[in-house]
C-alpha cells in the first residue's frame, strides 16, 4: 500500500525514523483539501506510542478536509544542511501515514494537551493547566493513528 524508498541505502531503520519524529519541533500535516488539491499545514505536535496529537480551533479547512477523508500524512525534517559546493543537501526526514480521528473524549483531549504542554512549555505547567481548562471548549485535538512510517537521510 505504501511506496518503498527508492534509494534503499538512504533508508532509516524504524527506530531511527521514530527518533526523528519524537525530536521534531513541528511537521507538515498533509491531506486532501476540499477543492481536491493537496493541503498541507505546519503544526506543532507530540508523539505518544503510535499516535500523533495536534490541537487547533474547532472549525476550519483542516477539520473539514479530515471529515471528508481522514487519510493523512505527516512529514518532519530533522537536520538539513545545504552543501553548496557539492550541489547536495545533508538531511534526515520522515513521513508518517495514518488515519486522523476527531472524536476524542474530553479526557483524551486533556491528556494530549498535557503532552503538548510538557513538550513545548515544561517550565510553565501550572499556567498551562489553567489554559487547558479554560480552552477546552474552544479547541479541537486531532489524533493520528500511525499506520506506516519511513525515513531517509543523506
Amino acid at each position: 500500500m505504501f511506496a518503498e524508498i527508492r534509494r534503499k541505502e538512504r533508508a532509516m531503520d524504524p527506530k531511527q525514523a521514530r527518533e526523528v519524529l519524537e525530536k521534531g519541533g513541528y511537521g507538515i500535516l498533509s491531506m486532501c483539501g476540499q477543492n481536491g488539491y493537496g493541503y498541507g499545514i505546519p503544526l506543532n505536535y507530540v508523539l505518544e506510542e503510535n499516535h500523533l496529537y495536534f490541537h487547533c480551533a474547532v472549525e476550519g479547512e483542516k477539520l473539514r478536509s479530515i471529515q471528508k477523508n481522514n487519510s493523512v500524512s505527516f512529514c518532519v525534517v530533522g537536520k538539513a544542511q545545504v552543501i553548496a559546493e557539492e550541489f547536495t543537501t545533508n538531511y534526515e526526514s520522515i513521513i508518517a501515514f495514518g488515519k486522523a480521528d476527531l472524536s476524542l473524549t474530553d479526557d483524551e483531549i486533556i491528556h494530549a494537551m498535557r503532552l503538548l504542554l510538557k513538550k513545548y512549555s515544561p517550565e510553565h505547567v501550572e499556567l498551562g493547566e489553567k489554559y487547558i481548562n479554560q480552552a477546552l471548549k474552544r479547541i479541537q485535538v486531532i489524533r493520528v493513528d500511525i499506520e506506516h512510517i519511513s525515513g531517509k537521510f543523506h
